[in-house]
């Protein structure tokens, strides 16, 4: 006569129980997630803004004793332009696009910041509102 043999396993109510206290784990750690994304990519415009770009704007500035006019933009950092008088660039790789794929905005001198310039990204929505990242304020 052959026995019957019982194997050792986990019951529906023991996995149940495990899948309830993943989800409820998942609850409460969801919502601290969610918008980090998009902290993320203000945070890298700003650093682009307050730091790569910048640094490249003050060195265009060093060479050649002023910044860029408004109409020249951030092209006066990647190409020589005949106003550029001691011109040692490019200053950047490449054309500076904030995270969400469009260009800085850059105007010089600027409204907010009339001894240098205006240097900002529209930000997710792509219009002037208060989401956008700026070097002033």
């Amino acid at each position: 006569m052959t026995g019957i043999k019982k194997t050792d396993g986990f019951t529906l109510i023991e996995l149940m129980l495990v899948v309830v206290i993943i989800g409820a784990l998942v609850a409460m750690v969801m919502p601290r997630l969610t918008g980090r994304g998009e902290q993320a990519r203000v945070g890298a415009a700003m650093a682009d803004i307050r730091a790569n770009i910048a640094t490249a704007l003050k060195l265009y500035e060093l060479d050649n004793g002023s910044f860029p006019r408004t109409e020249e933009g951030l092209n006066a950092l990647l190409n020589k332009l005949a106003s550029a008088s001691n011109w040692n660039g490019p200053y950047l790789e490449k054309s500076p696009v904030d995270p969400w794929g469009r260009e800085y905005k850059y105007k010089c001198p600027g409204e907010h910041r009339p001894a240098d310039y205006d240097l900002y990204s529209l930000g997710k929505d792509g219009v002037e509102s208060q989401d956008d990242a700026k070097n002033w304020e």
